[in-house]
């Protein structure tokens, strides 16, 4: 008893600080979670992939950022290839932000647009097994601890560890990892602590979230205050200016920051998020991402946005966004009350968020491609040229990829063929 609970104690004050790197070697390994990790499976019917032989929704077991173990879901999605004599190698895609509550998890959903096509559909033409965790939190009892990398990468270091167990001799030990925007930071999260995994060959990294303060109060302002000033000179009405423009990509950031904020009730039940935000307004608006539970909580967007648009957060940031410019003329786009600098820098919940959210600050032993577009204003170049340096300076195999014109969703998409053939290039489908 004496030796269980100091382990436990052990894993709480890795937790309080909410370090990158694990307590120990093991816990940078896929067997860091335990002797059994498979639950169940059953089967996937919200859509269907003519590529696929099978989509099934497997529920297994992981550490979460409580340091309890918890069940998580993830799809696995097998080709029509044959097998291979030595098993299926995986690929693990992990996801970007989609929210908070459990109707935002993707095995709730039908396959996302950035997932299925072309990248699940060129993975399992090529004969990849592939695996795409929820994440902790999505879809399973508790909050979405969004954007913790510890928590990010256990999801999918144990989904892989579940699927080998229950496959066994149908799936290859080797894997790798691919994501986008939150997936990508997951995925370079992924990389940190597999480090030590010889069967883990490698990340590709699409826009990785990172350096969030520096983009909500430094980078993202100035793009968007340029951005709007081309908007007035050009006559752009609001509702365009919304749907396409400078008020959209702030609602985003909005977004953005209120599942972060959500989310750090995870680790911390008593942080009080809506603090953060300067006003009743945008405070009302982000409780909209928790909902009354933690679990009904909106959307990033809505699954119906013809006949339901106001199911999304990004949508109720814009709109009252555009009221308030609306209803002030002479206002300017960051003149709307978000964000409270002030409180955000001071709080030591949200200065232990942001190191628990940043990629990149170990070496990491494995190959790494980055896929950046230049006209990102989500995540924006500057930000990840700087990582990319940072990485190269620790001495990790990187290579960035850039993609000019290229806007957050769609570098990744444009340089689709590139990603698969760096997958191709470290783990080989067939021997």
């Amino acid at each position: 008893m004496q030796k269980i609970l100091k382990k436990r104690m052990l894993a709480l004050s890795c937790l309080s600080v909410f370090m990158l790197a694990a307590c120990n070697d093991d816990d940078n390994s896929s067997d860091s979670v335990g002797s059994s990790t498979y639950v169940s499976e059953s089967a996937y019917a919200k859509d269907s992939l003519s590529e696929a032989a099978s989509i099934t929704v497997m529920t297994y077991k992981m550490q979460s950022v409580r340091n309890v173990a918890v069940n998580a879901t993830a799809m696995v999605l097998f080709p029509k290839t044959a097998q291979p004599a030595d098993g299926y190698r995986v690929v693990v895609w992990e996801h970007g932000t989609l929210g908070v509550g459990d109707s935002c998890a993707p095995t709730n959903n039908l396959l996302g647009p950035r997932f299925k096509d072309p990248l699940a559909k060129s993975l399992l033409a090529a004969g990849y097994v592939i695996v795409a965790p929820d994440y902790e939190g999505l879809g399973t009892p508790g909050i979405h601890p969004y954007l913790h990398l510890e928590s990010e990468a256990r999801s999918a270091i144990s989904a892989v560890k579940a699927a080998q167990e229950h496959y066994g001799s149908k799936l290859n030990k080797q894997w790798m990892s691919i994501g986008q925007s939150q997936g990508g930071q997951a995925s370079l999260g992924t990389a940190e602590f597999a480090n030590s995994d010889a069967n883990f060959k490698g990340a590709v990294a699409g826009a990785p979230a990172s350096s969030l303060g520096q983009i909500i109060f430094s980078v993202a302002p100035a793009a968007l205050a340029a951005a709007e000033q081309k908007e007035l000179d050009a006559g752009a009405s609001l509702a365009y200016r919304a749907e396409n423009g400078s008020i959209g990509a702030y609602a985003t950031l909005l977004t953005y920051a209120a599942f972060a904020a959500v989310g750090i009730k995870a680790s911390d039940p008593s942080f009080n998020y809506r603090e953060i935000f300067s006003d009743t307004r945008s405070q009302l608006i982000a409780e909209m991402a928790e909902g009354s539970t933690g679990e009904n909580g909106l959307c990033l967007d809505s699954t119906d946005p013809v006949n339901a648009p106001q199911d999304s957060l990004r949508y109720r940031f814009a709109q009252d966004i555009v009221k308030f410019l609306s209803d002030n003329p002479s206002k300017k786009l960051l003149d709307y009350p978000g964000l409270n600098q002030q409180k955000f820098e001071a709080s030591a919940q949200i200065k232990s968020f942001l190191a628990a959210s940043q990629p990149g600050t170990k070496k990491i032993d494995k190959p790494i491609m980055i896929i950046q577009g230049t006209a990102d204003m989500s995540v924006p170049y500057p930000v990840t040229l700087a990582l990319y340096n940072a990485m190269k300076a620790q001495g990790t195999n990187v290579q960035l990829l850039t993609v000019p014109g290229a806007t957050h969703t769609q570098a990744i998409v444009d340089k689709n063929a590139d990603a698969v053939n760096f997958i191709q290039t470290y783990m080989p489908a067939r021997p």
